[in-house]
């Protein structure tokens, strides 16, 4: 594990030993990370109130934020999700298989379902479900058209490449390289 990990509140992150964390990553309290998931450079996931969950296989990209609401509403990302560069998770709940552009933000509340996807720049507001199948887009995000088997696919490319690619940044790689 890598990564700066501060303890909060008598809780301290839990990573899975498959995890990527990049060196510059912070979690901090009530935060687990499940197998091969990848928490690029610069990304902060703060759990100081409940927690936030980040499932298998996922990636969360450079630069994304992920907070929790102290009126208690965790984040939840589920196995299998894409989080592109920059993009903010505050208090929601992104289902397995789905995709989050670069420098969107899902606000509190909010629901992105299991093979849905929020469009770069994109803003989903509180309370908010973007259904599987279906590509918001905009500030407010409204829905722009249903995915295709096209963008199914590409979601699970993406998924297997970032966990090819964390693989490259392990230590035992890097071990091996040296050699």
């Amino acid at each position: 594990m890598s990564g700066l990990i501060v303890p909060h509140r008598g809780f301290v992150p839990k990573v899975a030993r498959s995890a990527f964390i990049a060196p510059n990553a912070t979690l901090v309290g009530d935060v687990e990370i499940g197998e091969n998931a990848s928490i690029w450079f610069g990304v902060i996931l703060r759990g100081d109130g409940p927690g936030i969950r980040i499932g298998d296989n996922s990636n969360l990209q450079d630069g994304a934020v992920v907070h929790i609401a102290a009126r208690g509403l965790m984040t939840v990302v589920g196995r299998n999700v894409t989080v592109g560069h920059k993009a903010l998770l505050h208090a929601c709940e992104v289902q397995d298989g789905a995709f989050i552009g670069m420098n969107s933000t899902v606000l509190d509340g909010a629901v992105v379902e299991s093979g849905a996807m929020v469009a770069a720049g994109a803003l989903v507001a509180p309370g908010k479900i973007v259904r599987r199948g279906e590509l918001w887009a905009g500030n407010p995000a409204r829905k722009l058209r249903d995915l295709t088997e096209k963008d199914f696919a590409e979601f699970k490319r993406v998924v297997a490449g970032y966990v090819t690619l964390s693989r490259s940044y392990m230590p035992e790689a890097t071990a091996k390289a040296a050699e």
